[in-house]
């Protein structure tokens, strides 16, 4: 075969509904937000009509609506319980379409209620005393009920991680009371009608904040702009070596602040970019470990970042804008380091790139640009501070309405043609019934994010009430005998494990309880503590033994689920080494730094950023070239320790980073064709 048919992607229209189908069954899989009832026809439309109203009454509360917090927090809760239960079955499998069985309709009737009392009777229960609320029956039903219905559909949306952290610090809490002679009643009063539960911080962020940018991300999906992210990445990168590889990280660093899933941005970006690599010449294993770190990233890339992002805004009481400030300089460091580890792999393996006629031509491309005006609005708008975020979403929705309308313009000067390969992206023309769609699938995105919230809310509620949380901090304290290093080193693996099982906002929102104070009292910057706990709440979703995400990317690529994981890793490897950094010098946050050692940070950590990649490939030219072997590996450990210096803010660790570094390149390309007789050792 030759390399063009290597390099050329299947087109017939079977093979592309073979790849949906199995993509379907992927995302049913590795991410539970997929697995969804089937409704059709009528059903269907009054299912997408409530979801939709959903969206409306969400943009309506946090840009008008001026009520009680716990009116506001309660209806939704109990709207999202009526939208969860027609969304998500009791298990996994097929189900039934057009069918609801009799048991959940109670739950939806019961657990709306619940919800629905709270928020009739908020402005009676203020006004009563708190023996007159325990000794109310219903006030106590109403809550216990609303709590497990609530739980139930975390562990159909969400999933059974979470529910066993929270049974587990339920059921001490509710020890923790009973030894003290106290009822049950008291602990349904905290947990489900105190500001330390349910309707704590993650529900009302989440209500105020997250549902709004889930809905705008709907509508920017629905402007193709996706598609858009994918050609132009492939037309600024595709035709180098290892191409498609670069490809799929640009792309997925892009998609992935629109979709907000590590899951779901690899399925989405990874059904595009796996093949492409495979046939470029990528190992299978490597191939999904690309996708799956590069779209993992995507939860730390401003200016659309994680849920949790959006909680780290309200725990420190800062502009968001300030938050995406901080993660820009990490966050291009994580890429950068992917970037590199692919380009090395590519060097290594001798790849080439794809042909001129598979890339899209960037002149025509560029006649697309107007797809990216509602991001730039929403950016100036965010990072001006003239307006709230709630409001800078709501206008960014409005400006992708009218990016849909100029790109039927566009297709109408172009006589109402399709866009011919190569030269654009966006074939499907701007509709009002986008608009529906884009506000039923963010009604629908918001179910799962809204549930982990709650639960979360539910965990940290315990944690606080318990006074569980300082007991943690002390031991954690105590074992580490006050040294930081130690202290990061044991919260890291807290995150990681947390991070297995439970949903970044989830993790973020019981680390950002327990662990982050302890490293602010290790003198660690509170925004950088908050940082740490964020990443590796994130990255948990590429680390081995559970990595759903690398799983993800294996089941497309066909390659070891577990090798995968290894693989992803090992190219996100800044994700795991850059926390540190900026807990041991918060300059990496551009936290009290000038423009110039912003730029000289900058430059280091890039240099050293390539100095570790180079280490972690295993390009080294003794190694190509069979032998010196441990020659070879003395190399890479001394291209690793610079490049960690280099990385480390700081003149002396400047200095040496650079000289270890810079000797090891000047090694390989000077004194191995001395020693082996080539013209240069260094083919990078």
């Amino acid at each position: 075969m030759s390399k063009k048919e290597q390099n050329t992607i299947p087109e017939s229209a079977a093979e592309k509904e073979t790849t949906a189908a199995e993509l379907d069954a992927i995302m049913r899989k590795y991410d539970r937000e997929s697995n969804v009832r089937v409704w059709e026809g009528k059903p269907r439309i009054f299912v997408g009509i409530i979801l939709a109203a959903f969206s409306l009454y969400c943009m309506y509360v946090t840009l008008f609506a001026n009520m009680l917090d716990q009116v506001r927090l309660s209806s939704f809760l109990g709207l999202v319980v009526i939208m969860g239960y027609l969304t998500y079955p009791a298990k996994k499998g097929h189900v039934k379409v057009n069918h609801m069985p009799w048991y959940d309709i109670v739950l939806i009737i019961l657990g709306a209620a619940a919800f629905f009392y709270y928020t009739f009777k908020a402005p009676d229960l203020m006004t009563t005393r708190i023996k007159t609320k325990l000794n109310d029956p219903v006030y106590i039903i109403a809550g216990i009920v609303g709590i497990l219905v609530l739980c139930e559909l975390c562990r159909r949306s969400v999933g059974l991680p979470i529910l066993c952290v929270a049974g587990i610090f339920l059921g001490y809490t509710i020890y923790f009371y009973v030894k003290d002679g106290k009822l049950l009643a008291n602990v349904v009063h905290e947990l489900f009608y105190n500001e330390n539960g349910l309707l704590s911080t993650p529900v009302n962020v989440c209500s105020k904040y997250i549902v709004v940018f889930i809905i705008f991300g709907a509508f920017l999906e629905k402007t193709g702009i996706s598609e858009f992210f994918i050609a132009l990445a492939n037309g600024l990168t595709g035709r180098f070596a290892g191409g498609p590889a670069k490809v799929a990280v640009i792309s997925s660093a892009l998609c992935g602040m629109v979709s907000g899933s590590s899951v779901g941005n690899t399925v989405t970006t990874g059904s595009i970019t796996i093949p492409m690599m495979k046939k470029t010449g990528y190992d299978k294993n490597f191939s999904g470990a690309v996708e799956a770190a590069a779209s993992t990233g995507g939860q730390i890339m401003p200016p659309i970042m994680g849920a949790a992002a959006f909680l780290m805004a309200d725990y420190l009481g800062v502009p968001y804008s300030d938050i995406i400030v901080r993660a820009i300089l990490p966050a291009c460091l994580y890429f950068l380091g992917v970037f590199l580890s692919v380009h090395l792999e590519a060097k290594r393996l001798g790849l080439k790139g794809l042909s001129k006629e598979q890339l899209p031509r960037i002149k025509e491309l560029m006649k697309e640009s107007y797809l990216l005006l509602p991001l730039a609005i929403l950016i100036y708008l965010v990072c001006s501070n003239t307006k709230t975020m709630q409001f800078s979403a709501a206008v960014s929705i409005l400006a992708t309405i009218v990016v849909g309308i100029i790109s039927n313009i566009h297709r109408n000067i172009r006589h109402g043609k399709p866009l011919e390969t190569g030269e654009g992206t966006h074939n499907q023309r701007f509709k009002p019934v986008h608009v529906f769609e884009a506000l039923e699938n963010g009604g629908r995105s918001c179910i799962s994010v809204a549930v982990a919230c709650g639960v979360a809310g539910l965990i940290c509620g315990c944690l606080t009430v318990t006074g569980l949380a300082s007991t943690v901090i002390n031991a954690i304290v105590t074992i580490s005998q006050g040294k930081l290093f130690l202290g990061l080193v044991l919260t890291m693996i807290c995150c990681i494990i947390l991070g297995m099982g439970l949903p970044t906002t989830a993790t973020y929102c019981i680390m950002a309880s327990t662990c982050a104070p302890i490293l602010f009292k290790m003198n660690v910057p509170l925004i950088a503590a908050h940082f740490f706990v964020f990443y590796y709440g994130i990255v948990a979703d590429i680390t081995p033994p559970v990595a759903l995400a690398a799983y993800a990317g294996s089941a497309i690529s066909g390659g070891s689920p577990m090798k995968t994981g290894v693989n992803a890793t090992r190219l996100a490897i800044a994700g795991f080494i850059i926390p540190f950094i900026f807990a041991m010098s918060p300059d990496m946050l551009l936290i009290n730094t000038t423009w110039y050692e912003v730029a000289l940070i900058t430059v280091t950590s890039i240099a050293g950023m390539y100095g570790v990649t180079y280490g972690l490939s295993g390009f080294s030219s003794y190694e190509r070239h069979g032998a010196g072997k441990a020659i070879g590996i003395a190399l890479r450990v001394i291209a690793i320790a610079g490049g960690l210096l280099l990385i480390y803010p700081g003149y002396v660790t400047d200095i040496i980073g650079v000289l270890l570094v810079g000797g090891v390149l000047a090694w390989q390309k000077i004194g191995v064709p001395k020693m082996f007789g080539t013209e240069t050792g260094n083919q990078e």
